[in-house]
């Protein structure tokens, strides 16, 4: 490791800034020590915040109808091979219990655009598990909203709000969403959150068709100017049934980096190692929580659609148990020196 590159993490690290061409030589080095040594400022920079605690929150994919078409998602409205379904409020209910039961007090309602999901009955599901389980939080990551959507949401009780903005370059969002879409609307949405007071999450994937130093780049400084509670990368993962199915995915050692270069420059942040991770890696997330993350997202959707809700192939945790899946998390990370613990996990300012 050469002097220069020593000082780039020290400078990274300090100012919770990074150059183009400092971005460039932390993606591009060949030097282990380097990449070695970026991991462990990113780890030693998320104990001293978080500890060893790893929050998981559970996951539950309610619907994967979707009006938009997306050209590297599995759920995008023109793929006529998807295996479509919405859970009843019902079903959404016995998640959480499961969930709540096994020590979860955050649950993340995922799913694609679907109109048949209203507001109204948006803020029902929320309600309903605010009063059964007001000590919970919920998070919600159902796309593109209104503002009087996004509002209607929070009152009813939604905490968080996740909503990858995939890009924050024009020219590369272009390449990755069709013509109806817009990227200045996006960024819009993620302003309108935090302005409302959700805990808000963005991100973008590693590896995506098109994107280079400059649309990276491009990220992370959208990344500080809005300024989020949560950060979700993973890399790209194509599906078979899109547009991307032959597209090289994206990296470990790519989202390892760009996971670590996230936790140096925005050192608060809530930063899940992802179940992409886990799939493209038997270790992925054992790696991406030594690289810098926090945060844990095991499955508590009813095993018999799990594997319907594809955004990309190969998907792992498909047929676990919800049990199954929050025993197994906990034995990985203690395995590298973690506790999953029983908390909401809010962001520590």
């Amino acid at each position: 490791m050469t002097l220069s590159e020593l000082e780039i993490l020290n400078h990274i690290q300090k100012t919770q800034n990074i150059t183009k061409e400092e971005l460039k030589v932390l993606l591009y080095t060949n030097d282990s020590i380097v990449t070695e040594e970026l991991q462990k400022k990113a780890q030693q920079t998320a104990q001293q915040i978080y500890g060893n605690k790893i929050y998981i929150r559970g996951l539950i994919e309610f619907t994967n109808y979707c009006k938009n078409n997306c050209y590297y998602c599995g759920i995008r409205c023109a793929n006529t091979k998807a295996d479509r379904y919405r859970l009843s409020l019902e079903q959404i209910l016995s998640c959480c219990e499961t969930g709540w039961n096994l020590g979860f007090r955050t649950f993340v309602l995922q799913g694609g655009e679907d109109p048949y999901f209203t507001d109204e009955k948006v803020c029902q599901i929320v309600q309903e598990i605010k009063e059964r389980y007001p000590d919970c939080a919920v998070t919600l990551s159902i796309g593109e909203k209104s503002e009087e959507s996004y509002q209607a949401y929070f009152d009813a009780g939604a905490d968080r709000y996740l909503l990858r903005h995939e890009t924050a370059d024009e020219a590369h969002y272009r390449k990755l969403h069709p013509e109806q879409m817009s990227l200045s609307h996006r960024k819009n949405c993620l302003k309108i959150l935090k302005k409302i007071g959700y805990q808000t999450g963005c991100g973008f994937m590693v590896g995506s068709p098109g994107q280079t130093i400059d649309t990276l780049y491009e990220d992370l400084m959208f990344i500080k100017e809005l300024n989020p509670e949560m950060v979700g990368i993973g890399p790209f993962i194509p599906h078979q049934d899109t547009p991307f199915a032959n597209e090289p995915a994206g990296t470990l050692d790519m989202t390892l980096r760009l996971l670590a270069i996230i936790r140096l420059i925005h050192p608060h942040v809530l930063l899940p190692a992802t179940t992409a991770l886990g799939t493209i890696d038997p270790k992925g997330r054992e790696k991406g929580v030594q690289a810098g993350g926090n945060v844990v997202m095991p499955n508590l959707s009813p095993v018999n659609v799990r594997d319907k809700y594809k955004l990309y192939d190969n998907k792992i945790c498909t047929g676990d148990e919800a049990a199954e899946c929050k025993n197994c998390m906990s034995a990985r990370m203690k395995s590298i020196g973690y506790e999953v613990v029983t908390d909401r996990g809010d962001y520590k300012a």
